[in-house]
This record gives C-alpha cells, sequence and structure tokens, in this order.
C-alpha cells in the first residue's frame, strides 16, 4: 500500500508533530480475538510530513491481519521510518485490556545526529 506524503511547510524547524488514532484493531494470531488500541504516532518531521487520510488507511490495513502488540508496533515504525525519513520518530500502542492486562509498547526511531528535544512517552 502506498502512503501519501507532503512536504513539510517548516523543514528548518524541529517541531513535534502528533496524531492519535483511537479505532486501532488488529487480530490476536493466538485466538483470533480482536486487538484494540490507541496507536500515536509523534515525530519531527524531516521533508516530508504523512497525509492523514492515507496514514488512516494503512491503519485500517491491520484490522484482519493475526499480528502481536510488539510486531504490530515495531512494523509500523518501520513503515513510518522508512516513508518519512524523520528526524525522531515514536510509536505508541496503547491496548485495551484483556483478561485484566493492559499492554502499552512503544518503538522509536532516532535520526544520526538528531539532538533536539525528545517528549516523554505516554503523554497526550
Amino acid at each position: 500500500m502506498e502512503i501519501e506524503t507532503f512536504p513539510n511547510p517548516n523543514p528548518q524547524r524541529d517541531y513535534f508533530i502528533q496524531h492519535i488514532a483511537e479505532e486501532f484493531t488488529s487480530v490476536c494470531p493466538k485466538t483470533g480475538h480482536p486487538d484494540f488500541a490507541t496507536i500515536v504516532l509523534t515525530y519531527v518531521a524531516g521533508e516530508t510530513c504523512v497525509e492523514l487520510k492515507a496514514y488512516k488507511m494503512y491503519l485500517q490495513a491491520f484490522r484482519n491481519e493475526g499480528i502481536f502488540y510488539e510486531a504490530v508496533t515495531n512494523k509500523i515504525c518501520e513503515d513510518m521510518v522508512a516513508l518519512l525519513a524523520p528526524r525522531f520518530l515514536r510509536i505508541e500502542a496503547r491496548f485495551t485490556g484483556r483478561g485484566g492486562i493492559r499492554s502499552n509498547i512503544t518503538a522509536e526511531h532516532t535520526a544520526e545526529g538528531y539532538k533536539g528535544a525528545i517528549p516523554s512517552p505516554f503523554g497526550t
């Protein structure tokens, strides 16, 4: 799937972009039960930014995919890094509880030479 981007309107400045997708779903590969999460994408753009409708469609492609929390979080991180070449990027996957356990998975990328601020995780 091709994900649309657009030029960063202020590439000379480090600034945080945060997109919060509250309706992420995938499927547990062991049980086949649905998994629900809020996916928080936080990044400092390089030359490009992700277009939101395209990003939403990308996330929706996981709806019927059997994939563990850790794998999907890292897959989203890798795909966004490959697409955007950001200075900094973090994916936080906040999965809803099942069986009395909630899971938060975080994957990060920092470009070589990036010395800017990095926000604390699990903040909105």
